[in-house]
């Protein structure tokens, strides 16, 4: 099942599907460590559409709510 960050339950991993956006959204995520084919795990979000706080290798990166409900990630069945 393909869903975005926001969808994402705090805990849960996947791998990245797709990013939807263009070049200066691809390119910060990319250097963030988020690109296509990563394992992702969602560490925290805010109910009211905060940031929402990844671990992607081992790295922590925190993205705004925008920009996480344009990662579309690959989860294993809830």
């Amino acid at each position: 099942m393909v869903v975005d960050l926001t969808k994402m339950k705090t805990g849960e991993s996947g791998v990245v599907a797709r990013l939807e956006g263009g070049r200066g959204f691809l390119a910060r995520l990319q250097n963030l460590g988020i690109r296509p084919g990563k394992k992702i795990t969602k560490v925290s979000g805010h109910f009211w559409r905060g940031p929402v706080t990844v671990q992607v290798g081992g790295t922590n990166a925190a993205i705004g709510f925008g920009m996480a409900s344009r990662v579309m990630v690959e989860i294993e069945e809830r």
